[in-house]
């Protein structure tokens, strides 16, 4: 009753401590998911980050000069913009992990609290002493403890102390640290309690002294309840487990979760290692007399003999179980291992053979069953354990025992897989027997009785007389006694089962004596009646005996927690050799995924009776945990089958060929090539025997999550197709920055070739594994361009997109990320750089409209033309053209930006440029005047100005080479569009009309309609647009600007001063530069003026154009403009109007706008004077 009490809703003592210990598992899980999210900028483990990020990331040294680091901060613009951005990028997860880190000082603070109150009697009738007399109640104060400890240990192992160090400076410093406002866990107290131990989880690194005991009294733990803790766990059987493994030779099995619990908790009690020989005594030959290697929380491995090296107690009570005689003993009794290991297969395959594992054998072979599946669990768990490589070999006692294990026992990590998979096997055959059984037990029950009643009423009958059989003469005293037989079997209760089954074994021995004291066996049909009452009779004694217990003493047999870690580090080799050879293991290993899955049930039960709202995180946690394993495991199909796919690839590619519309019969032999047919036939059996090796799987439950095997098929060979795919682009796209001739034209027909190969593969096999191959294709195609991109575009912004921010990244399905080789993040960028580089803007290249083509200015050889856009578009295909408009748009973004930025420190902070500017407008006004003496009053002011314009330059022919390159690439989606998919491009176009009428309408009659803020239909349509290449780049806005004094101004007096070194070329019907060497070419600079004008306001346009007309009236008077023939006219006017005329075409103004302020004849006829 206590037992029940204890855990009752009302019980406060109870769901306290069961709170408690449901919440510190939950922190552990939270503690293990956010060490796979750690921030690479923390670890600073290579140079560029040290370098970067180095002045900014502190560990606690920071809390010895915090203001001089603040201050040197402060000091540097750049490194205060950086510290901004990274605070913008990081403080989200910093304050998800210190929430982690303050969780586990409140745990330790309210177990604390916890103690007080029951020291203080707050909780009625209840007492330290009571609560560990209590089953339940000594269970949850030894875990609490046990837990407390475990997340140190974890904390310690994931996440690095200086890593951890940094993260709480950056929090400190940023969240603005308010300390223990309303909470019991300030910051100050988190960081003493993590501050780094020296720990460190490298192969070969020094334990630090006195750890982790020092590191375990950080915080004080009462000392009472540690010793009675310890104390319950050396003597006690606290979790009543022995009763599970009979065999004395068992013990330390029965016994192994309570000894991992023990070795965490004497480290609170670090006394006893070192000095209370007799104790340790005492807890070695209970818990280690045969073993040296345990586990803890979810398969944490230890070696007890490294372990425990630093404590004299300890280490001289373990040299009693590594002595010489009981090393001999160990070796002879390891000898028995492979003895054993070979009777245990050949006991469980005997079980498994189709037939013998039949309900009735099973209930008569009970006991049987579950010393097999003992002493295949015993073997597989000592063998699994000590002969792993635990990370202590450069112990010399650890490597020497190891080697003695492998050495003296001979087994193989393949035997002891083999031995696991066929027990998983068993073991989960009995459990889906045993409850069909169980759940049958009522329904069997009933139908045996109702069966017994019948064949004895029958057999009443036949000796009453009224019912003929063969040579039965009539006898009331028999019809009497099967009547009270039929009676009693009637009167047999279900709920009395041990009564009841007495009352059966009576009734079976009476119904054998009657059989032989009436003579019955003459006839045969009474001796079957008899015969079958008892055998039913003998159903129900079984289905009596059919008890839970069996179940539970079965689950914790065949418990794996000591192994989460190790089936991974020795087993999915071996797992993933086998389903290569036989690709229907996969359903053997179903079993042995499940037996895994068990080990979730740890974690989980006190969160579970806690009713916490844990459960669905950390379940999900730990069943996605599982589920990744599983998906490794398998993948191993996916990637034989690429293997095969490039074979069959490459016969179909380079061997079969084509067939010809007609074909002479002569030459049907040479066509044939029976040989290489049939290897591509054979080779495709062999991928549809790996598909149907996989959806043999039955879908399985593990943990929480549903595994369907397809669905698992299809996520693999999208991981491979992913994986194989981003490799090609990555490994293609990179170039040599020494190299004479342009790389860009070869890697991309190579990579074409590749993406050809890995479409027609994909081509080929869909009809074969079930799939939609064009779907998948498309899909993945997607991610992987779109993914690179974003994060390509990430160097673009000061709040990064993080992976697990990703709309693109999976964890099922990743796209891998390489390691850069240049200045770019990947191949996208480094794609979009080198078709900049082709162009060498800078000095060498000029564009041709009329041709959209770029030539040589020196050679006048072409240089690119727009098939270059159709090679990315073969390579990359549609996302891989919309992927580097944006990765271009962004570029744009950035030369604007550096543009406004000049602009505002070299001319608006400038008071002699401010009054300059101001003289020069207020002598232009009014612009539609004739300025006198012209070449005078601008020269002089652009001489003022001459300084800055090379980097005005320079900003905007980058941005008009940009704009041109994405007016190619939008050139190009449209014209695959209207060929591939004309209906998208007329609907796209139709809509866009639509939208822009209506909007249009709204602005005459406000009364109309104006497309809603909150719908999606327009941002949806520009991403269509941009898709389709009918976004027009040269009119985007894409930034947002503030007004800049005498802007208009200040792009012409820039442009005046870039014409004058350019001239008209009839032939070209446009602007050239002059010299080859002038670093200007007309159409990217008057693009580049185009798209900086329109981020600011249409009348700094229309001013600007209003200038440039009174500037080039002002040239023609000057010329003496009286004359009407063009052909006198100056070269700066003509220059002009040629400008004029291009920045109409590009920029979409209507042409009545330009002879607003330019005489209509000069705009018609400037081209005869030029």
């Amino acid at each position: 009753v206590m037992a029940q009490d204890f855990l009752a809703e009302n019980n406060l003592c109870g769901q306290t401590l069961l709170r408690l210990v449901s919440r510190g598992n939950a922190v552990i899980a939270e503690l293990l998911r956010l060490s796979d999210f750690i921030p690479s900028v923390f670890k600073l483990d290579n140079k560029h980050e040290q370098m970067k990020y180095g002045p900014i990331v502190s560990d606690f040294s920071y809390f010895r000069g915090s203001e001089l680091f603040e201050n040197r901060i402060e000091q540097n613009p750049q490194l205060q913009d950086l510290d901004d951005e990274f605070r913008e990028n990081n403080i989200q997860i910093l304050s998800r992990f210190y929430l982690a880190f303050e969780s586990i000082h409140k745990y330790v603070v309210d177990l604390n609290r916890f103690l007080d109150e029951l020291n203080e009697g707050v909780y009625i009738q209840q007492t330290l002493e009571s609560v560990l007399i209590n089953q339940d109640g000594k269970q949850l104060m030894c875990e609490a403890l046990f837990l407390y400890g475990v997340m140190l240990l974890v904390i310690d192992m994931k996440i690095d102390g200086l890593v951890r160090e940094r993260m709480l400076v950056a929090y400190y410093r940023y969240s603005g640290a308010a300390r223990g406002a309303g909470s019991d866990s300030n910051i100050d107290d988190v960081c003493k309690l993590l501050r780094s131990t020296g720990y460190s989880n490298a192969a070969g690194a020094k334990r630090p002294a006195n750890y982790p005991e020092s590191y375990f009294a950080r915080v004080m733990v009462n000392p009472v309840f540690v010793s009675m803790v310890v104390g319950r766990l050396r003597s006690d059987d606290v979790y009543s487990q022995v009763s599970a493994y009979p065999l004395p030779e068992h013990r330390s099995t029965a016994l192994s979760t309570q000894a991992s619990m023990l070795y965490v908790a004497l480290y609170f009690e670090p006394d006893i290692l070192h000095s209370q020989q007799a104790k340790m005594r005492e807890i070695v030959d209970k818990f280690f007399p045969d073993n040296w290697v345990t586990s803890f929380y979810m398969g944490n491995l230890v070696n007890l003999v490294e372990a425990w090296e630093p404590y004299k107690a300890a280490k001289t009570a373990m040299l009693n179980t590594l002595e010489l005689n009981n090393c001999k003993q160990h070796v002879s009794r390891n000898m028995k291992f492979s003895y054993k290991l070979r009777t245990s297969v050949q006991s469980v395959n005997h079980f498994l053979k189709e037939g013998v594992l039949t309900s009735e054998f099973m209930l008569d072979n009970i006991p049987k069953l579950m010393n097999t599946l003992r002493e295949c669990n015993v073997t597989m768990r000592w063998l699994m354990l000590h002969s792993i490589n635990t990370g202590c070999d450069l112990h010399k006692k650890c490597k020497q025992l190891r080697e003695l294990v492998l050495v003296t026992t001979s087994i193989k990590q393949s035997d002891i897989f083999i031995l696991l998979l066929n027990t998983a096997q068993l073991e989960l055959k009995l459990k889906d027997m045993f409850r069909k059984m169980l759940q049958d037990k009522e329904t069997t029950w009933g139908k045996c009785k109702a069966e017994g009643v019948d064949r004895m009423n029958e057999l009443a009958e036949v000796f009453s007389g009224t019912k003929p059989l063969t040579r039965i003469e009539r006898n009331d005293q028999l019809k009497t006694w099967f009547e009270q037989i039929s009676n009693q079997i009637t009167k047999l209760d279900y709920a009395d089962s041990t009564s009841a089954g007495r009352k059966m074994v009576q009734l079976i021995q009476a119904l054998e004596e009657v059989q032989e004291f009436h003579q019955l066996e003459n006839n045969l049909q009474v001796r079957q009646f008899l015969a079958d009452t008892r055998q039913f009779l003998h159903q129900m004694i079984r289905t009596v005996n059919i008890r839970e217990e069996v179940l539970i003493t079965m689950e914790i047999i065949a418990d794996l927690s000591y192994a989460w870690a190790i089936v991974d580090q020795n087993y999915t080799t071996h797992m993933q050799e086998g389903i290569k050879r036989n690709p229907s293991l996969v359903t053997k290993l179903r079993s042995t995924f499940l037996k895994l899955s068990s080990t979730l049930e740890l974690p989980l039960l006190r969160i579970n009776q806690a009713n916490s709202s844990d459960l669905i995180s950390v379940s999900q946690y730990y069943s996605n945990e599982l589920v990744a394993y599983v998906r490794k495991v398998l993948q191993i199909i996916p990637q034989t089958m690429f293997g095969l796919l490039a074979r069959i690839v490459k016969i179909q590619t380079g061997q079969i060929l084509e067939l010809p519309t007609r074909l002479e019969k002569d030459r049907m032999r040479d066509y044939a090539q029976l040989d290489a047919r049939y290897e591509v036939a054979k080779l495709t059996h062999g991928i549809s025997t790996f598909t149907e090796g996989v959806l043999t799987m039955k879908s399985t439950l593990v943990g929480v999550i549903k595994i369907d095997p397809k669905q698992l098929l299809e996520d693999g060979i999208r991981k491979e197709l992913v994986m194989q795919v981003a490799r090609a682009m990555h490994q293609t796209i990179m170039f040599n920055p020494k190299a004479k001739v342009s790389e860009l034209t070869p890697k991309l027909t190579l990579l074409a070739q590749s993406m050809d190969a890995f479409r027609r593969s994909f081509e080929y096999i869909q009809d074969y594994v079930n799939i939609y191959g064009l779907k998948i294709w498309q899909k993945e195609m997607q991610r992987i361009i779109n993914y690179n991109v974003e994060q390509e575009c990430n160097s673009f912004l000061r709040q990064k997109v993080q992976d697990y921010e990703s709309l693109y990244q999976s964890k099922e399905i990743p796209i891998p990320r390489f390691q850069p080789v240049d200045s770019s993040v990947n191949f996208i960028g480094r794609l979009a750089r080198e078709v900049l580089t082709t162009y060498r803007w800078q000095v060498t290249t000029s564009y041709v409209d009329l041709l959209g083509t770029w030539y040589d200015n020196k050679t006048k050889n072409e240089v690119a033309d727009t098939k270059l856009f159709t090679r990315i578009h073969g390579a990359l295909g549609v996302y891989g053209l919309c992927g580097l408009d944006r990765l271009f748009s962004f570029m744009v973004v950035r030369e604007l930006q550096g543009f406004i930025s000049v602009v505002q420190r070299s001319v608006l902070k400038d008071r002699t440029w401010l009054e300059m500017l101001d003289g020069l407008w207020k002598t232009l006004l009014p612009h539609k005047k004739i300025v006198e003496n012209p070449l005078k009053v601008y020269t002089s002011a652009n001489q003022r100005a001459n300084k800055v314009w090379p980097t005005f330059i320079e900003a905007a022919m980058r941005i008009g080479q940009i704009q041109l390159i994405k007016q190619q690439i939008a050139n190009e989606l449209n014209f695959a569009c209207k060929f591939e998919s004309k209906f998208l491009a007329s609907g796209v176009a139709t809509m866009n009309k639509a939208l822009l009428t209506a909007v249009e309408a709204h602005y005459k009659d406000p009364e109309r309609p104006y497309p809603s803020d909150d719908s999606m239909m327009m941002y949806e349509l520009t991403s269509y647009l941009d898709g389709v290449g009918m976004g027009e780049a040269i009119k985007k806005i894409y930034i947002t600007t503030k007004r800049i004094p005498h802007l208009s101004l200040l792009c012409f007096l820039f442009t005046i001063s870039q014409l004058q070194k350019l001239q008209y070329s009839k032939p070209l019907c446009g602007l050239v530069s002059k010299k080859p060497t002038d670093a200007v070419d007309a159409p990217p600079f008057i693009i580049g003026m185009i798209t900086l004008l329109h981020q600011f306001h249409v009348d700094d346009t229309n001013k600007f154009i209003e200038i440039l007309g009174q500037y080039l009236r002002s040239f023609v008077a000057a010329s003496g403009g009286s004359n009407s023939r063009t052909t006198d006219l100056p070269q700066e006017a003509i220059n002009v109007a040629a400008f004029l005329e291009d920045f109409a075409f590009y920029s979409g103004i209507e042409r009545k706008v330009m002879e607003g302020h330019v005489p209509s004849f000069i705009l018609n006829d400037f081209r005869a004077g030029g």
